[in-house]
């Protein structure tokens, strides 16, 4: 395995969030009652990153598309609604990039 350049706890929430979405089309329960588990084992005693990476997770990607997933984190994870508004900030903050990505035609 690799070292991480990230913080142990910086790293542990980029885990979770990608727990987060694995399988998240899913509509099988068993498949959300897995990721379920395998979220609160990763996090261990940290529940304060893993309420937040699920809130926010839940509140960028929650859609009709993957409303089962979302409803099994919310179930599962209570105080994940508390941060389900910053995601939804996010998703509502449109795309991002390099500057030269987003810089007006003409300019460069």
């Amino acid at each position: 395995m690799t070292e991480s350049a990230l913080h142990p706890l910086v790293h542990l929430g980029v885990t979770i969030s990608s727990l987060c979405s694995r399988d998240k089309y899913s509509t099988d329960p068993a498949v959300h009652t897995a990721a379920v588990d395998e979220i609160r084992r990763t996090a261990g005693v940290h529940t304060d990153i893993r309420d937040h990476e699920v809130g926010v997770w839940v509140g960028y990607y929650g859609d009709d598309y993957t409303k089962t997933r979302a409803a099994a984190l919310v179930d599962a994870f209570p105080g994940c609604v508390h941060h389900i508004a910053l995601g939804v900030q996010r998703r509502g903050a449109g795309g991002h990039g390099t500057f030269e990505t987003s810089m007006p035609a003409g300019v460069g």
